[in-house]
Protein backbone atom coordinates (compact mmCIF):
# COMPACT_ATOMS: atom_id res chain seq x y z
CA UNK A 1 0.00 0.00 0.00
CA UNK A 2 1.37 3.19 -1.13
CA UNK A 3 2.14 5.19 2.05
CA UNK A 4 0.85 9.01 1.43
CA UNK A 5 3.51 11.96 2.72
CA UNK A 6 2.84 14.74 4.77
CA UNK A 7 3.50 17.09 1.49
CA UNK A 8 0.38 15.42 -0.34
CA UNK A 9 -1.41 18.03 1.83
CA UNK A 10 0.95 21.24 2.12
CA UNK A 11 -1.33 22.31 -1.19
CA UNK A 12 -4.42 22.15 -2.46
CA UNK A 13 -4.70 22.69 -6.44
CA UNK A 14 -6.04 26.27 -7.60
CA UNK A 15 -9.85 26.58 -9.33
CA UNK A 16 -7.25 26.87 -12.83
CA UNK A 17 -5.27 23.71 -12.00
CA UNK A 18 -8.90 21.50 -11.63
CA UNK A 19 -10.16 22.72 -14.54
CA UNK A 20 -6.94 22.30 -16.78
CA UNK A 21 -6.97 18.68 -15.33
CA UNK A 22 -10.72 18.40 -16.35
CA UNK A 23 -10.33 19.40 -19.87
CA UNK A 24 -7.11 17.37 -20.11
CA UNK A 25 -8.76 14.19 -19.30
CA UNK A 26 -11.12 14.48 -22.44
CA UNK A 27 -9.53 14.16 -25.27
CA UNK A 28 -10.64 12.86 -29.11
CA UNK A 29 -8.94 9.16 -29.62
CA UNK A 30 -7.85 9.04 -33.53
CA UNK A 31 -9.43 6.50 -35.45
CA UNK A 32 -12.71 5.94 -34.00
CA UNK A 33 -14.29 8.81 -35.48
CA UNK A 34 -18.61 8.55 -35.72
CA UNK A 35 -19.04 11.41 -38.60
CA UNK A 36 -21.78 11.59 -40.68
CA UNK A 37 -21.78 10.64 -44.32
CA UNK A 38 -24.10 13.10 -45.45
CA UNK A 39 -21.98 16.28 -45.86
CA UNK A 40 -25.90 18.58 -45.86
CA UNK A 41 -25.86 17.75 -42.19
CA UNK A 42 -23.29 19.65 -41.29
CA UNK A 43 -25.07 22.43 -39.69
CA UNK A 44 -27.06 20.59 -37.48
CA UNK A 45 -24.48 19.09 -35.00
CA UNK A 46 -21.81 20.17 -33.51
CA UNK A 47 -18.26 20.46 -35.46
CA UNK A 48 -15.95 17.81 -34.50
CA UNK A 49 -12.71 18.18 -36.50
CA UNK A 50 -10.42 15.51 -37.29
CA UNK A 51 -7.71 15.45 -40.13
CA UNK A 52 -7.70 18.74 -41.47
CA UNK A 53 -6.66 20.60 -44.59
CA UNK A 54 -6.17 24.46 -44.65
CA UNK A 55 -6.64 27.16 -47.33
CA UNK A 56 -6.15 30.92 -47.77
CA UNK A 57 -6.80 33.73 -49.73
CA UNK A 58 -3.99 36.48 -49.65
CA UNK A 59 -6.00 39.41 -50.95
CA UNK A 60 -3.52 41.83 -49.11
CA UNK A 61 -0.41 42.42 -47.17
CA UNK A 62 3.01 40.74 -47.25
CA UNK A 63 3.32 37.20 -47.69
CA UNK A 64 5.00 36.52 -44.23
CA UNK A 65 1.57 38.45 -42.86
CA UNK A 66 -0.16 35.72 -44.98
CA UNK A 67 1.61 33.23 -44.18
CA UNK A 68 1.27 34.15 -39.99
CA UNK A 69 -2.51 34.48 -40.50
CA UNK A 70 -2.56 30.36 -41.80
CA UNK A 71 -0.31 29.63 -39.09
CA UNK A 72 -2.99 31.46 -36.75
CA UNK A 73 -5.10 29.27 -38.49
CA UNK A 74 -3.21 25.67 -37.61
CA UNK A 75 -3.25 26.76 -34.05
CA UNK A 76 -7.01 27.78 -33.57
CA UNK A 77 -8.07 23.56 -35.83
CA UNK A 78 -5.25 22.19 -33.03
CA UNK A 79 -7.22 23.86 -30.05
CA UNK A 80 -10.49 22.35 -31.53
CA UNK A 81 -8.64 19.42 -31.38
CA UNK A 82 -7.55 18.37 -34.54
CA UNK A 83 -4.57 17.36 -36.65
CA UNK A 84 -3.93 19.91 -39.44
CA UNK A 85 -2.45 17.50 -42.66
CA UNK A 86 -1.56 20.55 -45.20
CA UNK A 87 -1.83 24.17 -46.04
CA UNK A 88 -2.48 26.33 -49.40
CA UNK A 89 -2.62 30.01 -49.70
CA UNK A 90 -3.65 31.60 -52.62
CA UNK A 91 -2.56 35.00 -54.09
CA UNK A 92 -6.12 37.01 -55.43
CA UNK A 93 -6.96 40.24 -55.57
CA UNK A 94 -10.65 39.30 -53.89
CA UNK A 95 -12.26 35.94 -53.24
CA UNK A 96 -13.74 33.74 -55.95
CA UNK A 97 -17.83 34.47 -55.87
CA UNK A 98 -18.48 31.36 -55.93
CA UNK A 99 -16.05 29.13 -54.93
CA UNK A 100 -13.67 31.38 -52.54
CA UNK A 101 -10.39 30.11 -54.07
CA UNK A 102 -11.38 29.77 -57.43
CA UNK A 103 -12.29 26.91 -59.88
CA UNK A 104 -8.63 25.68 -60.60
CA UNK A 105 -7.66 26.03 -56.71
CA UNK A 106 -10.55 23.88 -56.18
CA UNK A 107 -9.28 20.85 -58.38
CA UNK A 108 -6.08 21.68 -56.74
CA UNK A 109 -7.09 21.19 -53.50
CA UNK A 110 -9.58 18.39 -54.09
CA UNK A 111 -5.89 16.45 -55.34
CA UNK A 112 -4.43 17.31 -51.62
CA UNK A 113 -7.33 16.32 -49.75
CA UNK A 114 -7.98 12.96 -52.09
CA UNK A 115 -3.95 12.26 -51.37
CA UNK A 116 -3.78 12.69 -47.46
CA UNK A 117 -7.10 11.45 -46.82
CA UNK A 118 -8.72 14.94 -44.70
CA UNK A 119 -12.11 14.39 -44.10
CA UNK A 120 -12.36 18.29 -43.37
CA UNK A 121 -11.30 21.73 -45.14
CA UNK A 122 -10.74 24.65 -43.05
CA UNK A 123 -11.40 27.89 -44.92
CA UNK A 124 -8.90 31.14 -43.54
CA UNK A 125 -11.91 33.74 -43.64
CA UNK A 126 -15.98 33.79 -43.89
CA UNK A 127 -17.29 31.93 -46.53
CA UNK A 128 -21.08 32.92 -47.71
CA UNK A 129 -23.27 30.58 -47.52
CA UNK A 130 -23.27 29.72 -51.61
CA UNK A 131 -19.34 29.55 -50.86
CA UNK A 132 -19.44 27.20 -48.85
CA UNK A 133 -22.33 24.66 -50.74
CA UNK A 134 -20.28 25.05 -53.80
CA UNK A 135 -17.20 23.73 -52.09
CA UNK A 136 -18.81 21.12 -50.23
CA UNK A 137 -20.47 19.71 -53.41
CA UNK A 138 -17.31 19.50 -55.25
CA UNK A 139 -14.19 18.35 -52.62
CA UNK A 140 -17.29 16.25 -51.08
CA UNK A 141 -15.92 16.23 -47.28
CA UNK A 142 -16.62 18.40 -44.69
CA UNK A 143 -15.83 22.56 -45.22
CA UNK A 144 -15.81 25.19 -42.64
CA UNK A 145 -14.73 28.13 -42.29
CA UNK A 146 -12.54 30.84 -39.20
CA UNK A 147 -15.83 31.95 -38.01
CA UNK A 148 -17.30 28.61 -37.29
CA UNK A 149 -13.89 27.30 -36.14
CA UNK A 150 -13.62 29.79 -33.50
CA UNK A 151 -17.37 29.69 -32.79
CA UNK A 152 -16.57 25.36 -31.69
CA UNK A 153 -13.29 26.56 -29.49
CA UNK A 154 -16.02 29.11 -27.60
CA UNK A 155 -18.38 26.58 -27.39
CA UNK A 156 -16.06 24.04 -25.87
CA UNK A 157 -14.31 26.29 -23.49
CA UNK A 158 -17.14 28.34 -22.02
CA UNK A 159 -18.17 27.29 -18.23
CA UNK A 160 -20.54 30.09 -16.85
CA UNK A 161 -24.29 30.27 -17.75
CA UNK A 162 -23.51 33.41 -19.29
CA UNK A 163 -20.85 32.46 -21.30
CA UNK A 164 -22.97 29.25 -22.74
CA UNK A 165 -25.57 31.39 -23.50
CA UNK A 166 -23.34 34.52 -25.51
CA UNK A 167 -21.95 31.33 -27.52
CA UNK A 168 -24.73 29.66 -28.42
CA UNK A 169 -26.54 32.85 -29.31
CA UNK A 170 -23.12 33.64 -31.87
CA UNK A 171 -23.21 29.96 -33.00
CA UNK A 172 -27.50 30.50 -33.82
CA UNK A 173 -26.76 34.27 -35.21
CA UNK A 174 -23.79 32.60 -37.62
CA UNK A 175 -26.61 29.39 -38.13
CA UNK A 176 -29.59 31.41 -39.52
CA UNK A 177 -28.28 32.33 -43.30
CA UNK A 178 -26.45 28.99 -43.64
CA UNK A 179 -29.49 27.09 -43.12
CA UNK A 180 -30.12 24.38 -45.75
CA UNK A 181 -32.79 21.33 -46.57
CA UNK A 182 -32.38 17.78 -45.91
CA UNK A 183 -31.36 16.70 -49.89
CA UNK A 184 -32.65 17.75 -52.66
CA UNK A 185 -36.51 17.78 -51.83
CA UNK A 186 -38.18 20.04 -48.62
CA UNK A 187 -40.96 18.69 -47.16
CA UNK A 188 -43.98 21.20 -46.74
CA UNK A 189 -46.43 21.07 -43.89
CA UNK A 190 -49.60 21.79 -45.20
CA UNK A 191 -51.84 24.81 -44.63
CA UNK A 192 -55.42 24.11 -44.11
CA UNK A 193 -56.63 22.02 -46.50
CA UNK A 194 -53.70 21.59 -48.63
CA UNK A 195 -54.93 23.75 -51.42
CA UNK A 196 -58.24 23.24 -50.76
CA UNK A 197 -60.79 25.72 -50.93
CA UNK A 198 -61.10 25.66 -47.16
CA UNK A 199 -57.52 26.76 -46.44
CA UNK A 200 -58.49 30.56 -45.51
CA UNK A 201 -56.72 33.57 -47.05
CA UNK A 202 -52.97 32.50 -47.52
CA UNK A 203 -53.10 29.27 -46.31
CA UNK A 204 -53.47 27.47 -49.16
CA UNK A 205 -51.06 26.00 -51.60
CA UNK A 206 -48.09 24.11 -50.14
CA UNK A 207 -47.79 25.66 -47.12
CA UNK A 208 -44.64 25.88 -45.11
CA UNK A 209 -41.19 24.42 -45.69
CA UNK A 210 -38.92 22.71 -43.03
CA UNK A 211 -36.21 25.68 -43.65
CA UNK A 212 -38.84 28.19 -42.54
CA UNK A 213 -40.26 26.31 -39.47
CA UNK A 214 -36.24 25.89 -38.32
CA UNK A 215 -35.29 28.96 -38.84
CA UNK A 216 -38.85 29.97 -37.04
CA UNK A 217 -37.25 28.31 -33.78
CA UNK A 218 -34.20 29.53 -34.27
CA UNK A 219 -35.32 32.84 -33.81
CA UNK A 220 -37.27 32.06 -30.96
CA UNK A 221 -33.98 30.94 -29.38
CA UNK A 222 -32.19 33.64 -30.14
CA UNK A 223 -35.02 35.96 -28.82
CA UNK A 224 -34.46 34.09 -25.66
CA UNK A 225 -30.99 34.23 -25.70
CA UNK A 226 -31.16 37.84 -25.58
CA UNK A 227 -33.79 38.69 -22.50
CA UNK A 228 -31.78 35.35 -20.44
CA UNK A 229 -28.37 37.52 -21.15
CA UNK A 230 -30.06 40.95 -20.67
CA UNK A 231 -30.75 39.91 -17.33
CA UNK A 232 -27.64 38.54 -16.87
CA UNK A 233 -25.89 41.66 -17.65
CA UNK A 234 -28.43 42.97 -14.94
CA UNK A 235 -26.57 41.32 -12.53
CA UNK A 236 -23.45 42.30 -13.48
CA UNK A 237 -24.25 46.01 -13.62
CA UNK A 238 -25.88 45.84 -10.12
CA UNK A 239 -22.44 45.03 -8.91
CA UNK A 240 -20.41 47.39 -10.93
CA UNK A 241 -22.64 49.76 -9.16
CA UNK A 242 -22.02 48.63 -5.94
CA UNK A 243 -18.04 49.12 -6.93
CA UNK A 244 -19.05 52.71 -8.91
CA UNK A 245 -20.98 53.75 -5.70
CA UNK A 246 -17.84 52.86 -3.09
CA UNK A 247 -15.43 54.36 -5.64
CA UNK A 248 -13.15 51.87 -5.85
CA UNK A 249 -11.00 51.60 -9.24
CA UNK A 250 -11.04 49.21 -11.80
CA UNK A 251 -8.41 47.79 -13.76
CA UNK A 252 -9.19 45.70 -16.74
CA UNK A 253 -6.57 43.21 -19.16
CA UNK A 254 -7.39 43.06 -22.41
CA UNK A 255 -5.23 41.55 -25.26
CA UNK A 256 -4.71 38.82 -28.08
CA UNK A 257 -5.23 35.62 -27.22
CA UNK A 258 -3.04 33.18 -25.54
CA UNK A 259 -1.03 37.25 -24.53
CA UNK A 260 -0.31 35.77 -20.94
CA UNK A 261 -3.85 37.81 -19.83
CA UNK A 262 -4.58 35.03 -17.20
CA UNK A 263 -0.96 34.36 -16.20
CA UNK A 264 -0.87 38.04 -15.37
CA UNK A 265 -3.96 37.96 -13.53
CA UNK A 266 -2.73 35.38 -11.50
CA UNK A 267 0.99 36.71 -10.90
CA UNK A 268 -0.24 40.28 -9.58
CA UNK A 269 -3.40 38.89 -7.34
CA UNK A 270 -3.37 35.14 -6.76
CA UNK A 271 -6.19 34.08 -8.45
CA UNK A 272 -5.28 30.68 -9.73
CA UNK A 273 -7.53 31.07 -13.19
CA UNK A 274 -6.76 28.24 -15.19
CA UNK A 275 -3.76 28.71 -17.40
CA UNK A 276 -3.06 26.73 -20.36
CA UNK A 277 -0.65 27.84 -23.49
CA UNK A 278 -3.70 27.57 -26.07
CA UNK A 279 -5.66 30.21 -28.17
CA UNK A 280 -9.07 31.56 -25.79
CA UNK A 281 -7.99 28.77 -23.38
CA UNK A 282 -10.42 30.95 -20.53
CA UNK A 283 -13.20 33.08 -22.13
CA UNK A 284 -15.44 33.58 -18.61
CA UNK A 285 -14.28 37.42 -17.16
CA UNK A 286 -12.41 37.08 -13.74
CA UNK A 287 -12.39 39.62 -11.34
CA UNK A 288 -10.41 39.74 -8.01
CA UNK A 289 -9.66 42.64 -5.41
CA UNK A 290 -5.95 44.04 -5.12
CA UNK A 291 -3.96 46.64 -4.09
CA UNK A 292 -1.69 49.07 -4.57
CA UNK A 293 1.81 49.47 -2.50
CA UNK A 294 -0.03 52.31 -0.67
CA UNK A 295 -2.96 50.75 0.76
CA UNK A 296 -5.63 51.36 -1.59
CA UNK A 297 -8.02 48.84 -2.82
CA UNK A 298 -9.02 48.63 -6.75
CA UNK A 299 -10.37 45.76 -9.14
CA UNK A 300 -8.24 43.90 -11.55
CA UNK A 301 -10.49 41.68 -14.30
CA UNK A 302 -9.42 39.56 -16.81
CA UNK A 303 -11.71 39.32 -20.30
CA UNK A 304 -11.92 37.51 -23.23
CA UNK A 305 -9.02 37.69 -25.37
CA UNK A 306 -8.95 38.80 -29.12
CA UNK A 307 -8.46 37.30 -32.39
CA UNK A 308 -7.20 39.19 -35.86
CA UNK A 309 -10.82 38.71 -37.75
CA UNK A 310 -12.85 38.55 -34.65
CA UNK A 311 -16.69 37.25 -35.83
CA UNK A 312 -19.20 40.22 -35.18
CA UNK A 313 -21.90 37.41 -33.91
CA UNK A 314 -19.09 37.53 -31.03
CA UNK A 315 -18.54 40.98 -30.58
CA UNK A 316 -22.41 41.12 -30.17
CA UNK A 317 -22.57 38.48 -27.96
CA UNK A 318 -19.95 39.29 -25.13
CA UNK A 319 -20.44 43.16 -26.02
CA UNK A 320 -21.64 43.16 -21.80
CA UNK A 321 -18.62 41.59 -21.02
CA UNK A 322 -16.09 43.71 -23.16
CA UNK A 323 -18.43 46.55 -21.74
CA UNK A 324 -16.69 45.90 -18.48
CA UNK A 325 -13.26 47.05 -20.25
CA UNK A 326 -14.41 50.21 -21.89
CA UNK A 327 -15.75 51.23 -18.52
CA UNK A 328 -12.94 50.62 -16.24
CA UNK A 329 -10.49 53.03 -14.95
CA UNK A 330 -7.32 51.67 -16.73
CA UNK A 331 -6.69 49.53 -19.53
CA UNK A 332 -3.78 46.59 -18.81
CA UNK A 333 -2.90 45.87 -22.79
CA UNK A 334 -1.26 42.83 -22.77
CA UNK A 335 0.86 42.25 -25.74
CA UNK A 336 2.87 38.69 -26.24
CA UNK A 337 6.54 39.66 -26.82
CA UNK A 338 7.66 36.37 -27.65
CA UNK A 339 5.71 37.23 -31.38
CA UNK A 340 6.70 37.18 -34.34
CA UNK A 341 4.87 40.30 -35.68
CA UNK A 342 3.52 41.79 -32.17
CA UNK A 343 3.15 45.28 -33.57
CA UNK A 344 -0.17 43.20 -35.58
CA UNK A 345 -1.68 41.45 -31.97
CA UNK A 346 -1.89 45.50 -30.90
CA UNK A 347 -3.56 46.93 -34.25
CA UNK A 348 -6.10 44.24 -34.07
CA UNK A 349 -7.27 44.41 -30.13
CA UNK A 350 -7.19 48.48 -30.95
CA UNK A 351 -9.66 47.73 -33.99
CA UNK A 352 -12.18 45.28 -31.36
CA UNK A 353 -12.02 47.88 -28.68
CA UNK A 354 -12.76 50.79 -31.69
CA UNK A 355 -15.81 48.49 -32.39
CA UNK A 356 -16.70 48.20 -28.85
CA UNK A 357 -16.72 51.84 -28.29
CA UNK A 358 -18.54 52.81 -31.50
CA UNK A 359 -21.90 53.26 -29.67
CA UNK A 360 -20.48 55.14 -26.67
CA UNK A 361 -20.55 58.68 -25.86
CA UNK A 362 -17.48 58.64 -23.46
CA UNK A 363 -13.88 58.03 -24.99
CA UNK A 364 -12.27 54.70 -24.03
CA UNK A 365 -9.99 55.02 -20.53
CA UNK A 366 -6.46 54.89 -21.08
CA UNK A 367 -4.14 52.29 -21.88
CA UNK A 368 -1.27 51.51 -20.02
CA UNK A 369 1.19 48.47 -22.71
CA UNK A 370 2.38 45.66 -20.49
CA UNK A 371 4.81 43.64 -22.95
CA UNK A 372 4.50 40.14 -21.50
CA UNK A 373 6.55 36.96 -21.80
CA UNK A 374 9.91 39.01 -21.50
CA UNK A 375 11.75 35.67 -20.72
CA UNK A 376 10.89 33.55 -23.99
CA UNK A 377 11.48 36.96 -25.94
CA UNK A 378 14.88 37.50 -27.79
CA UNK A 379 16.51 40.35 -26.69
CA UNK A 380 16.45 42.21 -30.12
CA UNK A 381 12.95 41.96 -30.10
CA UNK A 382 12.45 43.53 -26.80
CA UNK A 383 14.57 46.22 -27.87
CA UNK A 384 12.53 46.68 -30.95
CA UNK A 385 9.14 46.60 -28.48
CA UNK A 386 10.81 49.24 -26.13
CA UNK A 387 11.50 51.36 -29.44
CA UNK A 388 7.93 51.48 -30.97
CA UNK A 389 5.93 51.45 -27.55
CA UNK A 390 8.04 53.73 -25.55
CA UNK A 391 5.76 53.65 -22.54
CA UNK A 392 5.08 49.81 -21.70
CA UNK A 393 5.89 47.69 -18.92
CA UNK A 394 8.04 44.66 -19.37
CA UNK A 395 7.08 41.73 -17.51
CA UNK A 396 7.18 37.57 -17.47
CA UNK A 397 4.37 36.67 -15.38
CA UNK A 398 5.75 33.28 -15.27
CA UNK A 399 8.98 34.23 -13.76
CA UNK A 400 7.69 37.25 -11.72
CA UNK A 401 10.12 39.40 -13.45
CA UNK A 402 8.60 43.28 -13.77
CA UNK A 403 5.08 42.60 -12.06
CA UNK A 404 6.41 44.82 -8.69
CA UNK A 405 7.39 47.59 -11.24
CA UNK A 406 3.84 47.01 -12.98
CA UNK A 407 2.00 47.29 -9.97
CA UNK A 408 3.71 50.46 -8.84
CA UNK A 409 2.88 52.02 -12.28
CA UNK A 410 -0.74 50.93 -12.10
CA UNK A 411 -0.94 52.61 -8.56
CA UNK A 412 0.35 55.99 -10.28
CA UNK A 413 -2.34 55.44 -13.32
CA UNK A 414 -5.30 55.29 -10.43
CA UNK A 415 -7.34 57.79 -10.11
CA UNK A 416 -6.38 59.16 -6.41
CA UNK A 417 -8.77 61.01 -4.06
CA UNK A 418 -9.52 63.97 -4.42
CA UNK A 419 -10.06 66.10 -1.38
CA UNK A 420 -6.96 66.25 1.15
CA UNK A 421 -7.99 66.80 4.88
CA UNK A 422 -6.33 66.66 8.20
CA UNK A 423 -8.01 65.68 11.50
CA UNK A 424 -8.01 65.23 14.99
CA UNK A 425 -10.42 61.36 15.31
CA UNK A 426 -11.05 60.82 18.84
CA UNK A 427 -10.53 57.25 19.40
CA UNK A 428 -13.98 56.47 20.50
CA UNK A 429 -14.81 56.94 16.61
CA UNK A 430 -12.10 54.30 15.32
CA UNK A 431 -14.34 53.35 12.53
CA UNK A 432 -13.87 56.26 10.65
CA UNK A 433 -9.64 55.66 10.93
CA UNK A 434 -10.51 52.21 9.56
CA UNK A 435 -12.41 53.99 6.36
CA UNK A 436 -9.73 56.57 5.90
CA UNK A 437 -6.97 52.93 5.79
CA UNK A 438 -9.11 51.45 3.32
CA UNK A 439 -10.77 54.20 0.92
CA UNK A 440 -8.43 56.38 1.28
CA UNK A 441 -4.44 57.79 1.41
CA UNK A 442 -3.16 58.18 4.12
CA UNK A 443 -0.05 60.48 3.78
CA UNK A 444 0.88 60.86 7.80
CA UNK A 445 -0.49 59.52 11.19
CA UNK A 446 0.19 60.82 14.57
CA UNK A 447 -1.44 59.25 17.75
CA UNK A 448 -2.31 61.68 20.36
CA UNK A 449 -4.00 61.85 23.60
CA UNK A 450 -7.04 63.36 22.17
CA UNK A 451 -6.92 60.82 19.28
CA UNK A 452 -5.72 60.07 16.06
CA UNK A 453 -4.46 62.74 13.90
CA UNK A 454 -4.73 61.84 10.04
CA UNK A 455 -3.29 63.80 6.91
CA UNK A 456 -4.62 62.08 4.13
CA UNK A 457 -6.69 62.06 0.41
CA UNK A 458 -10.17 60.73 1.13
CA UNK A 459 -13.52 60.74 -1.59
CA UNK A 460 -15.84 63.69 -0.72
CA UNK A 461 -18.76 61.38 1.07
CA UNK A 462 -15.78 60.52 3.44
CA UNK A 463 -14.26 63.68 3.87
CA UNK A 464 -17.76 65.29 4.97
CA UNK A 465 -17.47 62.46 7.26
CA UNK A 466 -14.59 64.07 9.03
CA UNK A 467 -16.00 67.21 8.93
CA UNK A 468 -16.00 67.92 12.71
CA UNK A 469 -13.01 66.38 13.36
CA UNK A 470 -11.07 68.79 10.63
CA UNK A 471 -8.48 70.49 12.21
CA UNK A 472 -8.96 74.27 11.45
CA UNK A 473 -7.78 75.50 7.41
CA UNK A 474 -6.42 71.76 6.77
CA UNK A 475 -9.12 71.12 4.24
CA UNK A 476 -8.22 71.03 0.52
Amino acid sequence: MTELTHSNFLEDPSTGELDLEARASLRRVAGLSTELADITEVEYRQLRLERVVLVGVWTEGTAAQSEASLAELALLAETAGSEVLEGLVQRRDKPDPATYIGSGKVRELSDVVIATGADTVICDGELSPGQLRQLEAKLKVKVIDRTALILDIFAQHARSKEGKAQVELAQLQYLIPRLRGWGESLSRQAGGRAGGANGGVGLRGPGETKLETDRRRINKRVAKLRREIAAMDTIRVTKRGRRVANEVPSVAIVGYTNAGKSSLLNAITGAGVLVENALFATLDPTTRRSATPDGRTYTLTDTVGFVRHLPHQLVDAFRSTLDEAADADLLLHVVDGSDPAPEEQVNAVREVLAEINERRSEPLPPELIVINKADAADELSLVRLRHLLPDAVVVSARTGAGVAELVETVAERLPRAEVTVEALVPYTRGELVARVHDDGEVLAEEHLPEGTRLCARVRPDLASALESYVVDGSRA
